[in-house]
């Protein structure tokens, strides 16, 4: 299976070696890939960055892999999710999947397998997504948190991604950054201004600052093409 556009994977994995021989076979494969050794790390960075795919240990320091997917799928991160790990029994694969994954490897497994198994699930995946084309050069993946601008993939932030949907889906009304706030940040979080002025200074650096029309006291409004 060839990747025409960029797809991006978050690996978790605690033991060097191994983690430096999946982010080699997989870079090999045509990947972009992120890493982290540590639970904690990868909860940030999760929550920080858009993903295609996610690979997940266990046994993790700071933070196990069961309780990081049941963390970020509670503040929205939707990416699916495969467990690599040695904890094989039917009481781990069952606490795996109602977590939120969607493929469970069992430890040890070929490289192939594993190959075969992301390509499945990105077939899966992308096979659901849902396109929005902004104008005749740019089309936004929600799902993704991508945007192709003339056949080259972006991508975004989580809080950016869910911005900019919020702008097409209201696209020509004017909205406060209360309305903007409150679709954001989750009701355990801070809104901050500087954040927003920061998620809209880099959508407009992708679709060009007129799309994104700052109204005086009053908000921000998205000007579709």
């Amino acid at each position: 299976m060839e990747y025409i556009l960029s797809v991006k994977i978050f690996l978790l994995e605690d033991d060097p070696t191994l983690n430096e021989t999946l982010v080699e076979f997989l870079e090999d494969s045509g990947f972009i890939v992120d890493t982290t050794l540590d639970g904690y790390e990868a909860e940030s960075m999760l929550y920080e960055n858009r993903y295609d795919l996610i690979l997940l240990d266990v046994n993790t320091p700071n933070l196990n892999g069961f309780a990081l997917l049941k963390s970020i799928r509670s503040f929205g991160v939707n990416t699916p999710v495969i467990f690599i790990t040695a904890r094989d029994g039917v009481e781990d694969v069952e606490e795996g999947f109602n977590a939120g994954a969607e493929d469970y490897l069992k430890k040890p497994f070929a490289l192939k397998e594993l190959k075969i198994r992301i390509d499945a699930i990105l077939r899966r995946y992308n096979k659901t997504s849902d396109k929005i084309e902004l104008c005749n050069n740019i089309t936004f993946i929600p799902a993704s948190g991508e945007l192709i601008i003339d056949k080259i993939s972006h991508k975004l932030s989580n809080k950016e991604t869910k911005l900019l949907e919020l702008f097409v889906h209201k696209k020509g009304e004017v909205l406060s950054h209360d309305v903007i706030f409150n679709e954001l940040w989750n009701y355990d979080e801070m809104p901050s201004d500087s954040s927003l002025r920061t998620y809209i200074k880099n959508l407009r650096k992708l679709l060009g600052k007129e799309r994104i029309e700052s109204i005086k006291k009053r908000g921000y409004r998205y000007i579709a093409q």
